[in-house]
């Protein structure tokens, strides 16, 4: 294959796990490409971007470690920005690093985390809490899996941005390294705009290719719930790789500064469903996303030096010392690529308990298991500009509800088909959209793994004459008053590619 492309132009990586190549050629020859028989897609290298205690006791994970698990042996692959070692990243007694491998995929930069974003990841998932534990601290901020393993894969760069190519080159990294370091989890606090099916899509292929090896693919749902422009009021605006069914695509919520489920809300700006093209039921599941602190890589890396709402001061967490400064070990962000790495840990805990799981069974553990508590409507009020945000609680805002770690942990069901999530359908008779009910997958079986007990009741509005759940009814989500807007989720469009940004900028709620 490398040799038949020779003539197109400069091959620069064999991408093998999605048979592909990564390859650099004039415009010219592009049609040529496209119309070589031996050439089955043609897709462009796309850009992407990329409270710890509140958050962990909202999940449950604190019950989690008094019954022994923190995450020990297993590993979480990282594909950001790069991990800095830190304390709180060390084992427990400060003598070796649960870094148990760096790579950069960066060209001219090691594996270090320049921009602020993969650190602060990896201290979700699994940070010990070192540097805040002690009488000198009222705070800990531990991550959900404080003894978990970390395979850092550095694909974004000092300002979050990085190529299509250098993520698929890292995951087929990850796969190949499974065994060496039993990585059973895949963290994608990143994403791209969705501009074809997930079926023809490489960076969704190549996610599928480490679901294909056993590893648990979560993924980051996208920050464009408050994104208008097009009508939609924030619906079809998941992003790539989050809209690959096998994925876990993750929502984030905002938990007030409350350690309650009860008490949380969706965050506004989180990405909704369906996906487009598609019409996948996403997210899959939501996370606390708002706020969450966790560790500082440096305070010269872009985020915390561009964005000052992101410090904290040592007041926050201390009880002693120089409580007005600003903290240089911890700092706060928002955004789904936070409460990616939440649902992230909690995964590892899991496959902790039970190694021999496959991530169809711990999909549908979390999604059945997780809580469905949120209020039909809620308001959010942006603390700068004032404005008002309104989200329904409704199965492409909330998904299967939010992670409730305990839950999933005392869970013992295994399933035998895959966890694919649902396709949406449109009746355009009765104005409504359903779930399609396939039997070939695990929601199939309405008893045990059906639209009431998987997503819960609030977010249905009534049933179809075949007993197929309504999802909703609401002409104010979309609405026949607004066709346009209709068409751009449910239609073909031209202008697709404005409704959703990338995941990387991490946009706070109130």
């Amino acid at each position: 294959m490398l040799k038949q492309l020779g003539p197109y132009g400069q091959v620069k990586k064999s991408l093998d796990v999605i048979h592909a190549v990564h390859v650099a050629l004039p415009q010219k020859d592009i049609l040529a490409l496209q119309n070589d028989p031996d050439v089955l897609y043609v897709s462009p290298d796309r850009p992407l971007k990329g409270a710890l205690d509140i958050t962990t006791q909202t999940v449950n994970a604190n019950i989690a470690w008094n019954l022994g698990y923190d995450g020990t042996g297993v590993g979480v692959a990282v594909i950001d920005s790069g991990i800095t070692l830190k304390d709180d990243l060390k084992n427990g007694n400060q003598t070796a690093s649960r870094i148990v491998y760096s790579q950069s995929f960066v060209a001219g930069q090691d594996a270090t985390d320049a921009y602020g974003h993969g650190t602060h990841v990896a201290g979700i998932i699994g940070s010990n809490g070192f540097d805040s534990t002690g009488a000198a601290f009222s705070r800990t901020f531990k991550g959900v899996a404080p003894n978990v393993n970390l395979i850092d894969l550095k694909v974004l760069d000092q300002t979050g941005t990085g190529q299509e190519s250098n993520v698929i080159a890292a995951i087929q990294t990850a796969i190949q390294l499974k065994s060496t370091y039993n990585i059973r989890v895949l963290n994608l606090s990143l994403g791209t705009p969705v501009f074809e099916s997930y079926t023809l899509d490489p960076l969704c292929q190549a996610v599928e290719a480490a679901y294909q090896a056993g590893i648990v693919v979560v993924a980051a749902a996208g920050n464009s719930g408050r994104d208008n422009s097009m009508g939609t009021n924030g619906y079809g605006t998941i992003v790539s790789p989050g809209n690959d069914p096998y994925v876990i695509t993750v929502g984030a919520t905002n938990t007030h500064g409350i350690p309650n489920a009860a008490d949380e809300t969706i965050a506004s700006y989180s990405s909704k469903g369906p996906t487009l093209f598609d019409h996948l039921v996403k997210p899959d599941l939501v996370a606390p996303g708002n706020g969450v602190v966790s560790v500082l890589a440096s305070p010269t890396t872009t985020l915390f030096t561009t964005a000052p709402a992101t410090r904290i001061l040592n007041s926050y967490y201390e009880t002693s010392g120089q409580l007005s400064q600003v903290s240089t070990i911890y700092y706060k962000l928002s955004g789904t690529s936070m409460a990616t790495p939440v649902v992230s840990g909690a995964v590892a805990l899991l496959i902790q308990k039970n190694p021999s799981l496959t991530p169809d069974q711990v999909k549908a553990r979390l999604m059945k298991t997780a809580s469905k508590v949120y209020p039909q409507y809620s308001t959010a009020v942006d603390s700068i500009t004032f404005l008002a945000f309104y989200n329904q609680s409704d199965i492409f805002t909330v998904g299967a509800g939010s992670l409730n770690i305990s839950a999933a942990l005392a869970n013992t069901d295994l399933v035998r088909l895959p966890a694919m999530s649902p396709n949406a359908f449109y009746d355009s008779t009765a104005s409504l959209v359903g779930i399609t009910r396939n039997m070939s997958v695990v929601w199939g079986d309405s008893v045990v793994w059906g639209d009431s007990v998987v997503w819960g009741d609030a977010v249905f509005n009534g049933t179809f004459a075949n007993g197929l759940s309504v999802v909703w009814g609401d002409s104010v989500v979309w609405g026949d008053s607004n066709l346009a807007a209709f068409s751009v989720v449910w239609g073909d469009s031209a202008v697709l590619s404005t409704v959703v940004t990338a995941t990387g900028a991490d946009d706070p709620d109130q």
